[in-house]
């Protein structure tokens, strides 16, 4: 069983970054695939990169690709998401999922964990 708790959201101006973290509360991420999801209000939950449990590779869709960097650090079991240039139509309350070694996905029903989630407001 693994428990996942992000942190790191908050206020941030437009074209700012944030950095969030997904660590373990339980349990260990190191052999985990690990997806970044976004849900805001009214929208569906839409997963926007994940990374590599084997190798730290990461793939992101296109609204993110080149604003979003995901990596992970195994010696303290928490995989980080970098976010620069942040947008309107970046808020949401964003949420880490951990999910079987068997490739990388966008897709929620490949995770088996869930955060509780952290909001991100992105406002001047």
């Amino acid at each position: 069983q693994v428990q996942l708790v992000e942190s790191g959201g908050g206020l941030v101006q437009p074209g700012g970054s944030l950095r969030l973290s997904c660590t373990a509360a339980r349990g260990t991420l190191d052999d985990l695939t690990i997806g970044w999801f976004r849900q805001a209000p009214g929208k569906e939950r839409e997963g926007f990169g994940c990374v590599s449990s084997s190798d730290g590779s990461t793939i992101y869709t296109n609204a993110v690709r080149g604003r979003v960097t995901i990596s992970r650090n195994y010696g303290e079991n928490t995989v980080y998401l970098q976010m620069n240039n942040l947008k309107p139509d970046d808020p949401a309350v964003y949420y880490c999922a951990a999910g079987p070694p068997l490739g990388l996905s966008f897709r929620a029903n490949f995770y088996n964990y869930w955060g509780q989630g952290t909001q991100v407001t992105v406002s001047s």
